[in-house]
C-alpha cells in the first residue's frame, strides 16, 4: 500500500498504538455512540457523537493516550501546548487525571468561555498563558517555551500516541456492529484525527471510500498532498476555527497521502447548513469545524444512494454569539437563498408595483433600500426558496421588464449597509414596524397603508426566525402637511401586524444627519 519502507512502518507503528490506545482511554471515559441520521439523500448515514464525550470533542482521546506514557522525569517537570480550544481542554483533562502541571498557551482572543472551560476540567494543574492575536503566535511561544525549560510539548496532531488515541473513536465504529461502512467522511485541521481514523477503518473495511472534508480557505491536507508535503497556506479562513491549520502535520500528511481516497471541500454556507441539519434531525448543536463531514457527505448526497455512510460530529464547543451568524448562513431545508438588485424608477408607486410583479407568494427574508438617487432605485431582496420558485421570480422580472442581478452574499448584505441621501428627501416618516411573520403579510400591509400617499426612501428588513418580523420603513411625502394627515391615519396595531410606530426625532436625525 505505501511506496516507501517509511511509510509501511509508520502505518504498522500506528496500529500497533491503537490498539494499546483501547486500554488506556477509557480510564478516563466511556465509548460514544453512533447514531442515524435521517434525509441525507438516499443513504444510510451514522453520526459519531463525539460531541457527548467528556469536553464535548473527541480530542481528550489523543491528549490522554499521549500524556499517559510520559515518563516519570517529564511527569516531574510538566507539558506544555498550545491551543484556542479543544486541544487545551483535552490536555487540562488529562492534566488532572494523571496529576501533571500542564502550561497552556491560548491566543489573547480566546473567548472567556473556552478559557473557564479549561480551568474547570484542569484545576490548578493548568496555567493559562494568553500571548498573541492568533493560534500560530500562540504556538510559537509555547514551542520556544518548551525548547528552552526542557518541556514536552502535546502536539495536538503531529504525533503519533495523539492519532492512536483519536483512532478509539474508529475502533468503536467497528465493535458496534453497524459496518461495514462504504464511505466515510473526515473532517481535516492538521490531520491527525483524519489519520488515525482511515488507518483503522481501512485495517477492518478495507474496501471503505475516505474522504477528506476540509473548508474554503484552509485545505492544508489537499494542498500537501498536491505539493507531495506540507505546505504553509499564505490566507486562513477561520469560520471552521477548529480546523483551521496553516500546514497540515508531516505524521499525519504520512498517512493520509495514502488512504485518503479524495478531498472535498465545503463552503461557510455548506458548513451552517450542515449545523442546521444535526439540529433539525437530532436536536443536537455541533461547532462548524464538528460538522464538516456531514457538510462533504451533504454535499455528495446524490451519489450515496444505497450507501452506508460514516461521519463524525467530532465537536459541539461553540460560543453562543456565534449562533447567530451562522442561522445567517442557512437557508430552510433544501430551498436557496439569493439576493436580486432590481432597478426601478424613483417615482411613488414603483416598489409597490415591484412586489405585485414578481414577489406574489414569495418569501422575503431581507429586503434594504436607500434613496440616493433622483431617478433611480436599486432595492436588495433576499429570497429564500426552492429552485422552481427562484426561476418564477426570475421569469418574472423579465416579463415585466426590470433589470436586475443576481447574487449569493454581498457586503451590503452581511454588513447591513443601507446607503441614504437626506438631501433627496423632502419630509420624510421612519416607521418602527413589527409584523406577524407569514407569507404576504409585510406585502399586504405596505399596500394598504401606504396606497400611494407617500414614496419609500427606506427600508431595512431581516428575517430572524422569530414569530414576529421587525422592520425600520422610511417613506417620504411632498410636504410637512401630508406627512401630518398620514399620520394622523396610521393605526398603531392592526390585522397583520402587531405594532407601528414613528421612530423618534432623535433617531431620525441620526439616520438621516
Amino acid at each position: 500500500m505505501f511506496d516507501s519502507e517509511q511509510g509501511l512502518s509508520l502505518l504498522r507503528r500506528l496500529r500497533r498504538e491503537i490498539l494499546f490506545a483501547r486500554e488506556r482511554v477509557y480510564r478516563i471515559a466511556s465509548p460514544t455512540p453512533l447514531e442515524r441520521i435521517d434525509g441525507i439523500g438516499e443513504a444510510e448515514v451514522f453520526v459519531k457523537r463525539e460531541d457527548i464525550s467528556p469536553i464535548k470533542a473527541y480530542k481528550w482521546r489523543g491528549s490522554y493516550n499521549r500524556m499517559a506514557v510520559l515518563s516519570d522525569a517529564e511527569k516531574a517537570r510538566g507539558v506544555i501546548t498550545a491551543s484556542a480550544g479543544n486541544h487545551a481542554q483535552g490536555v487540562a483533562l488529562a492534566a488532572d487525571a494523571l496529576g501533571v502541571n500542564a502550561t497552556i498557551y491560548m491566543p489573547q482572543t480566546t473567548p472567556l468561555v473556552k478559557q473557564r472551560a479549561v480551568r474547570k476540567l484542569g484545576g490548578d494543574r493548568v496555567e493559562i498563558v494568553l500571548h498573541g492575536d492568533s493560534y500560530d503566535e500562540a504556538c510559537a511561544a509555547a514551542l520556544a517555551k518548551s525548547a528552552a525549560e526542557g518541556l514536552l510539548y502535546v502536539h495536538a496532531y503531529d504525533d503519533l500516541q495523539v492519532m492512536a488515541g483519536q483512532a478509539t473513536l474508529a475502533d468503536e465504529v467497528v465493535m458496534s456492529g453497524e459496518g461495514p461502512f462504504d464511505v466515510a467522511y473526515l473532517q481535516i485541521g492538521g490531520g491527525g484525527m483524519a489519520a488515525g481514523v482511515a488507518a483503522w477503518l481501512k485495517t477492518y473495511y478495507p474496501d471503505i471510500h475516505i474522504v477528506g472534508v476540509e473548508g474554503v480557505g484552509q485545505a492544508s491536507m489537499k494542498e500537501a498532498v498536491a505539493a507531495g508535503g506540507p505546505v504553509r497556506l499564505p490566507e486562513l479562513d477561520i469560520f471552521c476555527d477548529g480546523t483551521a491549520v496553516r500546514k497540515a502535520g508531516e505524521l499525519p500528511f504520512e498517512i493520509c497521502n495514502e488512504l485518503i481516497d479524495e478531498f472535498v471541500t465545503v463552503t461557510n454556507h455548506e458548513v451552517s447548513e450542515a449545523i442546521r441539519l444535526y439540529w433539525d434531525r437530532l436536536r443536537c448543536l455541533s461547532e462548524p469545524s464538528g460538522a464538516m463531514g456531514l457538510a462533504g457527505a451533504w454535499k455528495q448526497r446524490e451519489q450515496l444512494g444505497g450507501k452506508r455512510v460514516l461521519v463524525v460530529l467530532c465537536g459541539a464547543n461553540i460560543d453562543f454569539n456565534r449562533l447567530a451568524t451562522i442561522a445567517g448562513e442557512v437557508g430552510e431545508g433544501d430551498r436557496i437563498r439569493r439576493y436580486f438588485h432590481i432597478e426601478i424608477p424613483e417615482r411613488r408607486g414603483s416598489m409597490l408595483t415591484l412586489l405585485n410583479d414578481a414577489f406574489q407568494g414569495v418569501g422575503i427574508r431581507t429586503f434594504q433600500y436607500g434613496k440616493n438617487n433622483e431617478d433611480l432605485a436599486r432595492p436588495l431582496f433576499g429570497i429564500t426558496s426552492s429552485e422552481q420558485e427562484l426561476e418564477q421570480v426570475r421569469v418574472a422580472l423579465r416579463e415585466k421588464g426590470y433589470a436586475f442581478d443576481e447574487l449569493d452574499e454581498s457586503d451590503e448584505v452581511r454588513y447591513r449597509l443601507v446607503p441614504l441621501r437626506s438631501d433627496l428627501l423632502a419630509a420624510p416618516l421612519f416607521l418602527d414596524l413589527e409584523f406577524y411573520e407569514r407569507p404576504g403579510a409585510l406585502r399586504s400591509y405596505l399596500t394598504e397603508t401606504i396606497r400611494g400617499r407617500g414614496s419609500f426612501c427606506y427600508f431595512n428588513y431581516v428575517y430572524s426566525g422569530e414569530r414576529v418580523g421587525r422592520a425600520l420603513i422610511g417613506i417620504d411625502f411632498a410636504t410637512k402637511e401630508e406627512r401630518a394627515e398620514f399620520l394622523a391615519d396610521l393605526a398603531t396595531s392592526g390585522d397583520g401586524f402587531r405594532s407601528c410606530r414613528p421612530l423618534s426625532e432623535e433617531a431620525t436625525q441620526h439616520l438621516i444627519g
